[in-house]
């Protein structure tokens, strides 16, 4: 059994094309790898958010919400906080007062708390 041998024009070898098409698909995944991250980062999927607004406690207190800690309630207080809608536990806390402690439905509305921080007796 005798095997069959295409023309040479007919061929389909990696070597009958030029060097720089060789390179072409290299180069392009290449590419495609190094533009994927920005490609899906602008795809990102933007939740609304809610604004928090505190006052009230000691500027020194920790605030955090969803156990997650977001700074000192002076900088909160005065720069407000965007939480995404839903329920969320806010707690402000600061050694010898009691916590404070509330969970919140953060809706199209922004929410607004008076946080009183209790001292605990001697």
């Amino acid at each position: 059994m005798t095997t069959r041998r295409f023309p040479p024009q007919l061929r389909l070898g990696w070597r009958r094309f030029p060097p720089r098409l060789r390179l072409g698909w290299r180069l392009a995944f290449a590419l495609m790898l190094a533009l994927a991250p920005a490609l899906l980062g602008a795809c990102e999927v933007v939740l609304p958010t809610t604004s928090l607004r505190v006052k009230g406690a000691p500027i020194d207190a920790s605030v955090t919400i969803d156990d997650q800690y977001i700074g000192f309630f002076g900088y909160v207080a005065k720069h407000g906080v965007a939480m995404p809608r839903g329920k969320h536990r806010i707690t402000v806390e600061k050694t010898g007062f009691f916590p404070w402690d509330r969970v919140v439905l953060a809706g199209d509305e922004p929410v607004n708390l008076d946080v009183v921080l209790t001292p605990i007796p001697d």
